[in-house]
């Protein structure tokens, strides 16, 4: 059986020169040969040293950190790499599984005689331009293998290093430190500007974590995955009134039978192997506690909540209480071995948190990543199901005759393209709209929101990666002029509800009514970068749910005005009543009841077009007029709609699900005769 693995050459691995370029190979091992790897005149054998077959450049003395030799030749390979991922792009997760993961292991742990080292999976291909690096250290088994699930998703957008650390290795945990800090600062002196991530499984928590502190500062995100104390739980059952020498027997006698629990790979590491990794864990886990303090980076921890190892919860909440710059997310339904394991990619997280970037800070346009047909699959029909089956919404747009046609032909492909439209209650109308365009156009929407949903407290309401995380994998970036400013520079499709949240959480008998500010600034806006408007309207709320206690009712409730109150005193403000424009919107829940579901209904109307319209920018009366044009326009859609909605055959769920079983597929169902 073939067991195939890419190696990347280090500049950590024996070399006291410069940066060295990286070059990708690839390694193979057949049945129980020795493993050999090539690629364009470059191969490595089992020892680790390189060997260059058609040219060598010069080669460099043995060096490295103590015992932790290898030797290099300097290899120049020119990598085509492309500029950026494309819409539902193809990460390959669900292909690779646990079973892959233990094959991969077993030739990996064959004894070589080599020491640590790093080496790049075949399956992470090539990055686009600019990618960071991200180096994973693995949990105690140290094969390094921990991310194959991930390895296709990471590899489009990271310069992806496992760590490799040899089953008969007996590396002390300070030369593992060393190891992993000369690979970090060699990379930041090669690209200062750019982060280098640092991935903990487990045990490998640790050594991101003392990493961490010994070079603050260098620009490092750390990602940890259950990061839990091994010792705590080793020592349930001990008596605490035992003498000191019987507890620390009991203790490793507890540890020794954990460990392979723990590893997954109790059945081909050597039993002397466990306990030297008792000892290292020991040792680690004392390294880093006692230098969390100095800890100045990103740190993002990953923790499963049934997890039945170790106490992975409590020790999240106990590294975000004690490092200042740490957020968490935790998966209710996973277990230990969290990247191994369904329903965590970690790549969405990544994005779902605003951890990827290319830089010193997170942009939200030139960092952006588009969702992939995974996280599409997943997010539309798990996260969002339920509303898209009760809605089961019908798009209609115009072309630009005048025409309204089914679907989105009428909708421009090329941007820039600003939708500004009407805000449904509670924005229900949101993930039908954007599943809508990636299914028809393959058009990724960047929808502007609320502050509060990235800075504030929805955001830190839950440690669960949720609604708000989902958000911005999809797309959504904060309503700023300057995030605007980005995403029409970019010629995006932006989507724009200018009665925010005013709209979405209107009061009762105020359905449909636009509440738009006065300034007709994102007119000016469009103009300035020749962008095309298209005015859209939405209707179908009051098929899905009844306001039964709006933001009045709410107040008049002594207990439940308190909450609200408190929850708006520290909220971001994001308009100036005193300037004319309609009041900030204090966010709340409103009181909701189901209703036999209707059906959403969307109108993309005429597009505007804006290129050549500079007068736009200098002349207010002109831009007013635009402006006064669009909402004009907005609501002459919700009009049409209303009024159309009542001939449609399928409004019902009932007929729409009877229709379904017999014809067509959701999004195939019929609506009315525009």
């Amino acid at each position: 059986m073939a067991s195939a693995v890419s190696l990347r050459v280090s500049p950590c691995f024996g070399t006291n020169s410069a940066y060295k370029p990286r070059v990708r190979v690839r390694a193979e091992r057949l049945g129980g040969s020795d493993l050999s790897v090539s690629s364009d005149g470059v191969s490595v054998n089992e020892t680790g040293s390189v060997r260059v077959e058609k040219e060598k450049k010069g080669s460099s003395p043995d060096g490295g950190n103590g015992g932790l030799k290898s030797r290099i030749e300097k290899i120049v390979v020119k990598e085509m790499v492309s500029e950026e991922l494309e819409v539902l792009w193809d990460d390959g997760y669900g292909i690779k599984t646990v079973k892959d993961y233990l094959d991969a292991a077993k030739y990996m742990i064959k004894p070589d005689g080599g020491p640590p080292r790093w080496f790049c999976p075949a399956e992470c291909g090539r990055p686009i331009k600019g990618s960071p690096a991200l180096l994973f250290l693995p949990g105690l088994d140290g094969v390094g293998m921990g991310l194959i699930l991930h390895h296709k998703a990471l590899g489009k957008v990271f310069e992806v290093q496992c760590l490799h650390i040899p089953v008969h290795d007996r590396t002390p945990f300070e030369g593992l430190v060393k190891l992993v800090e000369e690979t970090i600062r060699l990379e930041n002196a090669s690209r200062p500007n750019s982060p280098i991530y640092l991935v903990g499984d487990s045990f490998g928590g640790c050594l991101a974590l003392a990493v961490a502190a010994r070079n603050p500062n260098i620009d490092l995100v750390v990602i940890l995955a259950n990061p839990g104390e091994p010792l705590k739980m080793a020592a349930v059952g001990i008596d605490s009134k035992l003498p000191t020498t019987q507890k620390i027997e009991q203790l490793s006698g507890n540890l020794s039978a954990l460990l392979p629990l723990l590893s997954g790979l109790a059945d081909i590491i050597p039993k002397e192997t466990l306990i030297w990794k008792l000892k290292l864990l020991k040792s680690a886990s004392a390294y880093a506690n006692s230098r969390l303090h100095a800890v100045k980076a990103e740190v993002l921890v990953l923790a499963s909540d049934k997890d039945n190892m170790l106490p992975s919860r409590e020790e999240a909440q106990r590294l975000k209480n004690l490092l200042p710059n740490c957020i968490i997310r935790c998966f209710e339904d996973n277990g230990h071995t969290l990247f191994l394991e369904d329903s965590m990619n970690l790549l969405t997280v990544i994005k779902g948190t605003c951890k990827y970037r290319r830089s010193r800070r997170h942009d939200f346009t030139s960092d952006f990543l588009p969702p992939s047909m995974s996280e599409y699959r997943y997010a539309f029909d798990v996260v969002s199901g339920l509303i898209r089956f009760a809605s089961c919404s019908a798009m209609f747009s115009t072309m630009e005759d005048g025409k309204i046609v089914e679907g989105l032909a009428g909708v421009p492909d090329e941007g820039p393209v600003l939708l500004v439209g009407y805000h449904m209650l509670m924005g229900l109308e949101l993930s039908c709209l954007t599943e809508a365009f990636l299914r028809e156009k393959k058009i990724m929407v960047r929808g502007v929101a609320h502050p509060e949903w990235f800075w504030g407290k929805l955001q830190n309401s839950s440690y669960q990666f949720s609604f708000s995380d989902w958000m911005k994998v999809m797309g959504a970036l904060p309503v700023t002029a300057t995030n605007l400013f980005k995403a029409l520079s970019a010629k995006s499709h932006v989507l724009l509800y200018p009665g925010g949240a005013r709209e979405a959480l209107h009061h009762k008998g105020e359905q449909y009514k636009l509440f738009w500010p006065n300034k007709p600034e994102f007119v000016r806006m469009a103009a300035r970068f020749g962008a095309t408007i298209v005015p859209f309207g939405t209707v179908g709320e009051d098929d899905i749910v009844e306001l039964v206690l709006d933001y009045h009712d709410l107040m008049n409730i002594p207990v439940v005005n308190d909450i609200i109150k408190d929850a708006s005193r520290d909220g971001i403000k994001i308009r100036d009543e005193t300037k004319g424009e309609v009041g900030n919107q204090e966010l709340f829940i409103p009181g909701l009841l189901p209703k036999i579901p209707g059906r959403f209904y969307y109108l993309f109307g005429k597009p505007i077009k804006l290129k050549g319209r500079e007068d736009l920018l200098v002349d207010r009366e002109d831009a007013n007029e635009m402006y006064l044009q669009v909402k004009s326009e907005v609501e002459q859609c919700i009009a049409y709609l209303l009024k159309k909605r009542e001939e449609d055959p399928y409004r019902s769920i009932i007929d729409r699900t009877i229709y379904r079983a017999l014809y067509a597929p959701l999004d195939q169902v019929p609506s009315f005769k525009a």
